[in-house]
């Protein structure tokens, strides 16, 4: 969950675990810690058709999530950061 400091959503304040409900770091609209940012739009042919969810999980949370996975994520190792 991400808290702006206006409703025009132009200063991030804190992002909110949805699953722990643990408060990561943000520092100047920064997060500054791991966190998974979901964001889906449901369309045709889904029993959401025409709803958006989005959330936000913690590091902890998230190697929890993919833990229970029949078909492990993909990986690969990266040497640049956005």
């Amino acid at each position: 969950m991400r808290i702006y400091a206006d409703q025009n959503k132009n200063e991030l304040t804190a992002v909110i675990c949805n699953q722990c409900k643990k408060e990561l770091k943000v520092k100047k609209g920064i997060i500054k810690e791991g966190c998974f940012c979901g964001d889906i739009r449901f369309g045709y042919f889904s029993r959401k058709d025409g709803s958006r969810h989005s959330f936000d999980l913690c590091e902890e949370c998230y190697d929890k999530l993919i833990k229970g996975f029949a078909i492990p994520v993909e990986e690969e190792e990266v040497t640049e950061f956005i």
